[in-house]
């Protein structure tokens, strides 16, 4: 495509990205173990759609308001670290004592539209994310394109796509694991706790980090 440059640079770049474990690997795998692959995928489509709010937010610059204002990053900050807290509590309080044919069949505790919406929120609520993607982005745009809001589109739904594929692995992955290891339901519930308790972790830490 036409402005951008190092296309292949970026595709790896964008891969090892992907594959760091961060606040979304683990709400995937908190979903993946306690309802199975599909609340996993769904999990990891949600947090595709917050990725591409946040592509769709660079390519229109408003990113740039939260890079410039910090009253308006500290405020989106907090907002979503008190929902990483509130999703880590859910995943801690989550009873996962069915046994594994039955999670494999599709628990329905959590319905699919619920964990689609919490995948997008734990994603679009995070501006460091936005961040990101205003600093990384332009790297590989050059600066003479002749559209840079669509370059940016392209660079950003390739990340996208890639994340998206990774994710769907982490979540087959794990419910594929949890079905093996888990006959009960007692390790499952640990494991959910300690997910969960990951979350809380994560999110107090954002709420408290000071960098801008």
């Amino acid at each position: 495509m036409p402005g951008i440059h190092d296309l292949w640079l970026f595709v790896l770049s964008g891969l090892l990205l992907n594959v760091t474990p961060g606040p979304d690997t683990l709400y995937i795998v908190g979903r993946s173990s306690a309802q199975g692959w599909r609340a996993g995928a769904v999990a990891a489509l949600g947090i595709g759609a917050g990725v591409l709010m946040h592509v769709c937010a660079a390519a229109l610059g408003l990113s740039a308001i939260l890079a410039a204002s910090a009253t308006a990053f500290t405020a989106v900050k907090i907002i979503g670290a008190a929902y990483l807290v509130y999703v880590g509590i859910s995943l801690i309080r989550s009873k996962s004592t069915a046994p594994a044919a039955a999670v494999a069949s599709g628990n329905r505790s959590i319905s699919a539209r619920n964990i689609f919406l919490q995948g997008f929120l734990t994603n679009v609520l995070n501006p460091k994310v936005a961040l990101f993607f205003l600093a990384f982005l332009p790297q590989f745009v050059l600066s003479d394109a002749p559209s840079k809001p669509l370059a940016f589109l392209f660079l950003g739904v390739i990340f996208d796509f890639n994340g998206t594929l990774w994710n769907l692995f982490v979540a087959w992955s794990t419910a594929r694991l949890s079905r093996r290891i888990v006959a009960g339901g007692r390790l499952k519930r640990w494991f959910n706790r300690s997910v969960g308790g990951l979350f809380v972790l994560v999110g107090i830490r954002l709420a408290l980090s000071h960098d801008h």
